[in-house]
């Protein structure tokens, strides 16, 4: 009895303890703890348990992890490790942190001048909680300087947004996956707390045996099993709504109509960075004041696009992913979506940036009919191709070779993006791993999970159908997301369109319309000449380096569209489809890339048109040029001429293998010297699609080595 009495009263102590900590924290006297919040704290403090704490966002996740950290420096443990995925969201979390007297601080890729400085905290032992991305994990000096002795003292891991350990996750992240190798390296008496708001049961149950792979079923560190602690999922605030439009031009016309009326300052999520920065700027002329948030927007824009925001002075951002899990603003009053996510469960997570401190916010989703191929590119982005796979360790297997990223990218034909992204995926699977100056082998063999990422693939169509089955469903909407997430509360909310009825007008003003029409059907883009060689590129017998001299580059050019904007981009994936037929081009199609000649401003006029060969498009492209020759009363002094047969390998593939595969293929025409040598000026350069821009710079190069005063490249469209 007195045992039980004791531990009683040492519970209360601690309650009363933590319940201090939490009224600084969110500075309100008041405050007392949700259910699930102190009985997670207690599993850490008390127990130095490993936890799992399933719960909706907004409830208050980040300040168990508070005030657990400081309960356990308190106690005399080190400093808690908390892997956070965005940038967004650590800036926030600092600044939470310091309202409740935690000494916090974030390593990342826009700090790294605080970076010596931060070290120094930790080594005096003054920062409490220590914020790193999961990508940070991976870099040697951190990874073999700071990492051990961090693990070492750690008071606490904590893993944020933890579906993204899991392959299931909406989410996942390669470099998630050296988490579970971090809890292995964990003292069995360190606790760990990995926080989520979007986990199914399939999800839940893979981050459980990660918690506990470092121990004994059954005998997880102190406190037995790991501690799961889900809740309700579903937002009482949140009122749902989709609203099906024909077109793009329809949905830009509601945005401009309507925008006005939704509550607040919000979110507009676009699927692709031309469609958000294009919907902005078509916002922006209209007299709304919002900003674009894309992969593509400098992180110092970033932070002062999200504070605008969160001071109201904006109505909203424009954003892709990129948002995403890193924002956090109590008093979101509305999400928009043009075009769905690939899932319920990612379109779960970017809704709920919404009305977490308010008791009403507005989502509502546009679908496109263009989601699909979106959806389709995305879903197997970040699996690994099993050739490429072994062609990279193939590279790397010989003992003391490191190589950087740019020179294995004359070694493997595949992207930069990809090429990063297949690298970490061999190195949380041990057979590669970054070290300074670039990567090297290990040596450990390594297997292609052919059954892994089929069931992958297959997770990720049967999300895609889900997605659709929550457009469609004549249920209620908040109760479809809550059974996506397994969520076993799971009921009817009474509020959505499905509930309650249409809370949206679906009509659009014909001055919008006219507006989203003007907007869709502008036309042209710059195409940015290449500046510099690829490096490496005499492993691929090209003899060049460095900068391209202004003696071979051509000047700034123009496309009439990327392939994926909002106006153009739909009739140019259908022209340059694969299934499409080649033919002579349209007059409409013609006519506007006329408009993108007429409105270039180029310092000289063209002289001529010369086009770019093509063995698939030759109709094409031929009747592009020729109409704007035509049209343009300038001479067409024929195609390039392919004598060793034209480029092999075809579109696609990195810079330093594209630019090898059409180097010295082509001539000028017959004639074309002598007509440069009698006639000066600019050359008008015309191809189909332009990808990595190395067929136009060394077409261009040929133009200017046979006399071309300069080349002005025009493209149909961009890849992106």
């Amino acid at each position: 009895m007195a045992d039980l009495q004791s531990m009683t009263g040492q519970v209360t102590d601690l309650r009363e303890e933590a319940t201090e900590i939490l009224r600084r924290l969110v500075g309100n006297p008041e405050a007392q703890f949700h259910s699930g919040q102190f009985e997670a704290v207690e599993a850490l403090v008390a127990g130095g348990r490993r936890a799992l704490v399933v719960q909706r966002t907004g409830w208050g996740k980040s300040a168990v992890y508070f005030v657990a950290s400081l309960l356990l420096r308190a106690r005399g443990a080190g400093p808690t490790l908390i892997v956070s995925p965005l940038l967004a969201l650590m800036r926030d979390q600092v600044s939470a942190a310091e309202r409740a007297g935690v000494r916090a601080a974030a390593i990342n890729s826009a700090n790294q001048l605080e970076w010596d400085d931060i070290r120094a905290k930790l080594a005096g032992n003054s920062v409490d909680v220590l914020l790193v991305s999961p990508e940070r994990l991976n870099n040697p000096r951190f990874r073999d300087e700071q990492l051990p002795e961090l693990i070492h003292s750690s008071g606490l891991l904590v893993i944020d947004e933890a579906h993204c350990i899991s392959d299931w996750g909406h989410d996942f992240r390669p470099d998630y996956r050296r988490i579970r190798d971090l809890i292995e390296q964990l003292p069995a008496s360190v606790p760990v707390l990995a926080t989520t708001a979007t986990a199914n049961l399939r999800v839940v149950h893979d981050i459980e045996e990660q918690l506990g792979a470092a121990a004994l079923a059954g005998d997880v560190a102190a406190g037995g099993h790991v501690l799961t602690i889900r809740g309700p999922l579903a937002r009482e605030s949140l009122r749902l709504g989709v609203l099906r439009l024909p077109n793009a031009r329809a949905r830009l016309g509601w945005l401009l109509t309507h925008l006005h009326e939704l509550p607040g300052s919000g979110i507009i999520y676009a699927l692709t960075v031309s469609n958000a920065e294009d919907t902005a700027r078509l916002l922006r002329e209209a007299g709304h004041e919002v900003l674009a948030y894309t992969g593509r927007t400098d992180p110092a824009d970033r932070e002062a696009a999200e504070a605008a925001l969160k001071d109201n002075r904006v109505k909203a951002l424009v954003a892709t992913s990129a948002l995403g899990m890193g924002f956090d603003k109590p008093d979101l009053g509305f999400v928009v979506h043009l075009g769905a996510p690939s899932s319920p469960v990612a379109y779960y997570q970017q809704v709920g940036r919404a009305g977490r401190g308010t008791p009403n916010a507005d989502v509502l989703l546009l679908p496109g009919r263009e989601d699909r191929d979106i959806w389709e590119y995305f879903a197997t982005a970040s699996m690994p191709n099993e050739d490429t796979a072994l062609a990279v360790l193939r590279e790397l297997a010989q003992p003391g070779t490191v190589l950087s990223t740019a020179a294995l990218e004359t070694r493997v034909n595949l992207k930069r993006s990809p090429l990063e992204l297949l690298l970490k995926v061999l190195a949380v699977d041990g057979a590669v791993q970054r070290v300074s100056g670039g990567w090297e082998g290990t040596g450990q063999p390594w297997d292609y999970d052919r059954e892994r990422y089929e069931r992958i693939a297959k997770a990720r169509v049967a999300e895609q159908n889900s997605m659709l089955d929550y457009e469609n469903t004549t249920g209620c909407r908040m109760e479809f997301l809550s059974r996506e997430l397994d969520d076993p509360a799971a009921a009817p909310c009474g509020r959505c369109d499905n509930c309650a009825g249409r809370w949206y007008a679906d009509s659009v003003a014909e001055s919008a319309t006219e507006s989203a029409d003007a907007a869709l059907h502008r036309v042209g883009v710059e195409l940015d000449p290449r500046a510099m060689w690829p490096t490496g590129m005499n492993r691929l017998g090209v003899e060049v380096k460095g900068k391209i001299g202004p003696a071979e580059a051509n000047l700034p050019g123009r496309a009439l569209a990327r392939l994926t904007d909002l106006g153009w981009g739909g009739k140019l994936r259908e022209l340059l489809s694969d299934q499409s037929p080649d033919q002579p081009l349209d007059q409409l199609t013609l006519q506007a890339c006329v408009r993108v000649l007429a409105e270039w401003g180029w310092a000289q006029r063209p002289v001529a048109v010369v086009s770019v060969p093509s063995r698939t498009r030759p109709q094409l492209i031929g009747s592009l040029a020729e109409g704007l020759a035509s049209i343009g009363r300038m001479p067409y002094l024929g195609a390039l001429s392919m004598p060793g047969g034209g480029p092999k390998s075809g579109p696609g593939g990195n810079s330093a293998y594209r630019l090898a595969d059409v180097w010295d293929q082509f001539e000028v025409p017959a004639g074309g010297a002598e007509w440069f040598a009698d006639n000066p000026g600019p050359v008008l350069l015309v191809d189909d699609l332009a990808d990595s821009r190395w067929t136009v710079t060394v077409a261009g190069r040929t133009l200017r080595r046979a006399g071309a005063e300069a080349v002005l490249p025009f493209a149909l469209a961009l890849k992106a």
